[in-house]
């Protein structure tokens, strides 16, 4: 069974909720496959958003694309809509000065059908996601 990369646009995700959007750097951009697009958050932490993937997944590999982000915590849901989400991943992430985070995660049990993110902290007043990426395979429609 083929891969793909769960989390684009084009293969059906969305992003659902944000709570800061900048109009130059929309949370969309996070998952448009362009790396040269990014979301950021607008001031205080911690910040969240959500990617719908309007199916069941499993996850194996997540890489997450960012700058600035001190520590991420990500839930995951199963539920047909964005609520009982239950804790998944907490990670610390290195400060890398002028260069993109790029963080790697296999992932256990990564049957989702939504994920949240939350950047509980950062290295500065602002973080930016360049890109999220879930590796892994469509497992069954939601109806």
């Amino acid at each position: 069974m083929r891969k793909n990369d769960l989390c684009l646009s084009s293969e059906g995700a969305e992003v659902i909720l944000a709570t800061s959007s900048d109009e130059k750097h929309p949370p969309e951009n996070m998952i448009d496959g362009n790396p040269e697009t990014f979301w950021t958050t607008t001031g205080m932490f911690p910040q969240e958003f959500i990617i719908c993937f309007h199916k069941h997944v499993r996850i194996e590999r997540l890489i997450i694309q960012s700058y600035f982000v001190r520590t991420l915590k990500i839930e995951k849901s199963t539920s047909k809509e964005p609520v009982d989400f239950e804790p998944w991943i907490e990670r610390d992430l290195v400060h890398t000065e002028g260069q993109l985070q790029n963080e790697e995660i296999m992932a256990r049990d990564g049957h989702a059908t939504y994920l949240r993110f939350i950047i509980i902290s950062a290295f500065d007043h602002f973080a930016s996601v360049h890109s999220v990426s879930a590796e892994g395979i469509t497992v069954s429609s939601l109806s």
